[in-house]
């Protein structure tokens, strides 16, 4: 029995040591020290080095899950300024620490506020001041750098995002649309990581996929995997909402969901995590469109779509959003069988061209916007200046 248990014990924590060798990390909390300032010189009035400071830097060629491995304690301390001393009245500032954080990354404090985001190459987001060095301002004695524990939460940025439920066909709709091979099964959560794939096209246009973990009821609640999925939905251009024609039931004792109360469910959590988010590009796949059967369904469903709000006076009213999302376009599929898939991957390179197009537009709208006040500013200048000459020669 003894043996039994250790060698049961050795298999678990073997399964334990791959999950942490293969997982996906999305979330990391880390301890961040700025350096302390060195002590001054009352003798010769001597000054002490100012610590260094801890800065995050964003680098695409990093993720979470390098920078857990290369920094397994997860504490990032600066160097410490050097002490005044006679022979060196002002003394050295300690050595500032860069740190490589993924592209991507928000950085909240310990209570959830947000302290700053790292979106592009090369951007810089100073997170522990270091401490000032001793001087007569603070009787030659140094100050203790600033001390942090933070969360660097990772939000995935794509191009197109998936939103469904779970075993909507989503990581069977990913394979179809890229060559990605993630997870497929008949059950619900296969999918317990983002997973991403490549739409290439023959001109070497590419457009990223991600397929999120699956959403429940009551995710804006954190519940299911909650959170972990809504954050990476924030960072998509395009959202893909892809609905199971069939319906939805998560366990048997749960109720059962038409692919319609499906649709209002998602909309539903969207808007309770993040109004914002029902407002982006959207497209609505119905899958598993295999029979004359599904196709009827469909039909049915696409109507009540296309007829709301007047379609939703008979829905149960917790189902109901305060505001529904447009679907730029609704098409049905089989992800499975390879019915028009590769309608929906020229269907989701029209529309993302057709948004990013659009955000050129008000890019340009909102820079001829400054250059007229620009000018408006510099012909008030003119004028002012012109009166007060006119006054001096009056």
């Amino acid at each position: 029995m003894v043996r039994l248990t250790r060698v049961l014990g050795y298999f678990v924590g073997s399964r334990n040591k791959l999950i942490n060798k293969t997982g996906f990390i999305d979330t990391l909390r880390v301890y961040v020290k700025g350096g302390g300032g060195g002590q001054g010189f009352p003798r010769l009035g001597g000054v002490g080095g100012a610590g260094g400071s801890v800065i995050l830097e964003a680098d695409k060629q990093q993720n979470l899950k390098q920078l857990k491995q290369k920094y397994p304690s997860k504490r990032f301390i600066a160097g410490n300024g050097k002490n005044s001393t006679k022979r060196v009245i002002i003394a050295r500032n300690g050595s500032e620490l860069k740190v490589k954080v993924p592209i991507g990354i928000s950085v909240e404090s310990d209570h959830g506020r947000l302290i700053g985001e790292l979106n592009e190459t090369g951007q810089q987001l100073l997170v522990a001041h270091g401490g000032v060095g001793g001087s007569v301002n603070n009787k030659f004695l140094g100050q203790q750098g600033e001390i942090r524990t933070l969360k660097l939460v990772m939000k995935l940025i794509a191009d197109v995002g998936f939103v469904g439920f779970p075993n909507a066909g989503k990581s069977t709709l990913l394979r179809a649309l890229s060559k990605a091979k993630p997870t497929v099964a008949p059950l619900p959560f296969t999918t317990l990581r983002p997973e991403i794939g490549m739409i290439e096209f023959s001109d070497h246009r590419q457009i990223k996929l991600a397929d999120l973990p699956g959403l429940i009821e009551g995710a804006h609640l954190n519940l299911g995997m909650g959170h972990k999925f809504l954050r990476h939905v924030e960072r998509t251009k395009l959202l893909l909402f892809v609905v199971d024609v069939r319906g939805f039931r998560l366990q048997m004792e749960k109720e059962e969901r038409s692919a319609f109360e499906t649709i209002l469910l998602l909309n539903k959590e969207l808007e309770l995590y993040q109004p914002d988010l029902i407002r982006k590009p959207a497209i609505l796949v119905l899958n598993k469109v295999e029979n004359e059967r599904d196709k009827q369904i469909a039909e049915e469903v696409l109507d009540l779509v296309q007829q709301r709000p007047e379609s939703l006076a008979n829905m149960e009213k917790y189902m109901l959003p305060n505001e529904n999302v447009t679907f730029d376009h609704v098409m049905t599929i089989s992800a499975k069988k390879r019915i028009a898939t590769e309608e929906l991957k020229l269907k989701i390179r029209e529309f993302l061209d057709i948004y990013n197009e659009q955000i050129l537009i008000k890019e340009k709208q909102e820079t001829m916007e400054i250059f007229d006040d620009v000018v408006k500013f510099q012909k008030t200048i003119q004028t002012h200046t012109t009166e007060n000459k006119l006054r001096k020669l009056v």
